[in-house]
């Protein structure tokens, strides 16, 4: 019995000492697996840890609400404030200036300021931000007359996309009785400008051109466009002031949710997947602070990801409703985050790439991209004067930073939190599609041949 005991005992202290041995163990490699990530996410020495960056309130401001209240930036040693600016003007201003770090732009803006239209200044974009997200509202009275010439399938819905077809005849009979059709936009070189007018100018409806002289764009028009900040536009199209618009959500669903009109077409529409806003920092800020660029895109590419992964939408609704972000209702935003888009009230489709953030490559900046842009301001007379070919390419390398975005990105891939497929193999330039409303090819390595293909607009 006695040497049953010691046996007994024997064993419980050798079952203790091993299991006191794989506790400790297990500590220690937890604790190298922590190091080895730690030093992994630290090998960025910070030039500029405190930053703040400006946006204005719309739901492709998301990146940078996510970066910060899921932690991304912080991972990356930054201290951000995120702030809400007045107007696409005040946030150009104030990046160049120095007074904000960086901002969520419109994808014109950087590339505005170095092509020559508007303030000058040297601004780079390291990160694309989205796809897609805009649509283009009318009034109900508006959306009364074009209806009838909508077609509609078996069960009386409208066949989408509408083209300006619809809206032509209405523009005539408001010229008939001496009245002269207005529409809203955001920014002379917002996406919202060059869409509209896209669409516009596909059905034959000039929307108006620059010149050195006159920056109002409204030569010669048959809609005039103007600007309006994208929180005011359902409340200027309720006032009559203006008969439609195009600006990014939530404020085309705020008209719905409102009674006061209907989208009739999404820039998805107008553009299959196109580029909309950027994030933008100055080339001085870049130059001087290269481990900041690069912390500061890794954290926004992690944004993106996960604004894409399933089941995150909800949760980034709840988020953007904050009054610090977007502040809409969340019903209102989820009308569009969530997958779905409603034309008419109670119209409401399935419309999954209507926000994209991550998937199809969103967050890397194309020169394409970039070079689609310049044609536009090139077509409409922002850019008065024609240029080779040449001049395009070599404008767009100044202002898009793929290299940066790479070098943020392989850091990810090597942290193990985005796959190495997720880097695109590529020179920067989308292949040729004519994924446009009128299905014309755009070209990026021929933007003279692209620009000479429009009916309305300057020829090269």
């Amino acid at each position: 019995m006695k040497t049953t005991l010691l046996k007994t005992m024997t064993l419980l202290i050798a079952l203790t000492l091993g299991a006191c041995g794989g506790s400790t163990a297990k500590k220690e490699t937890a604790e190298a697996t922590t190091d080895a990530a730690k030093s992994t996410t630290e090998k960025l020495a910070i030039e500029k840890p405190q930053l703040t960056f400006g946006f204005i309130k719309l739901t492709d401001m998301a990146p940078l609400a996510i970066a910060k209240e899921k932690g991304f930036f912080e991972d990356e040693g930054l201290f951000v404030s995120v702030e809400a600016q007045s107007n696409w003007k005040n946030i150009l201003d104030r990046v160049i200036d120095g007074q904000l770090d960086g901002a969520h732009m419109l994808a014109g803006q950087p590339i505005a300021a170095g092509a020559g239209f508007g303030r000058q200044a040297e601004l780079v974009t390291a990160y694309s931000m989205d796809l897609n997200g805009n649509a283009i509202t009318v009034s109900n009275d508006v959306w009364s007359k074009m209806k009838p010439n909508v077609p509609v399938d078996s069960e009386g819905k409208s066949i989408h996309p509408i083209t300006a077809e619809a809206l032509k005849p209405v523009i005539k009979e408001y010229k008939k009785e001496g009245k002269s059709f207005k529409m809203g936009m955001v920014f002379p070189v917002s996406t919202h400008n060059y869409e509209i007018r896209y669409w516009l100018a596909a059905a034959g409806i000039n929307p108006g051109m620059y010149t050195k002289e006159n920056i109002q764009g409204q030569i010669d028009a048959d809609v005039l466009l103007s600007v309006t900040p994208p929180p005011q536009m359902p409340a200027t199209l309720e006032a009559g002031t203006i008969y439609g618009y195009c600006v990014g959500e939530p404020w085309n669903q705020q008209a719905v949710f409102k009674g006061i009109g209907v989208p009739v077409v999404t820039n998805y529409d107008i553009w299959k997947n196109n580029p909309e806003k950027v994030f933008v920092m100055t080339k001085s800020f870049v130059e001087q602070n290269p481990n900041t660029a690069i912390a500061v895109t890794k954290a926004l590419i992690r944004a993106g990801q996960w604004l894409d992964a399933p089941g995150n939408r909800a949760e980034a609704v709840k988020i953007l409703s904050m009054s610090q972000y977007v502040g809409a209702d969340e019903v209102v935003l989820a009308n569009s985050m969530t997958g779905t888009f409603e034309y008419e009230k109670g119209d409401k489709r399935a419309m999954p790439d209507f926000n994209v953030f991550y998937r199809y490559n969103a967050t890397y900046p194309f020169y394409s991209d970039g070079i689609w842009f310049l044609t536009q301001m090139r077509r409409w007379g922002q850019i008065p004067e024609a240029k080779p070919a040449d001049w395009y390419a070599s404008k767009i390398k100044d202002i898009y930073r793929p290299d940066i975005w790479k070098k943020a990105a392989e850091l990810l891939v090597a942290e193990g939190k985005i796959p190495a497929t997720d880097i695109p193999e590529t020179d920067g330039y989308k292949p040729a599609t004519s994924d446009f409303i009128d299905g014309t090819t755009f070209d990026a390595k021929d933007p003279i041949g692209y620009i000479n293909s429009f009916k309305i607009g300057n020829k090269n």
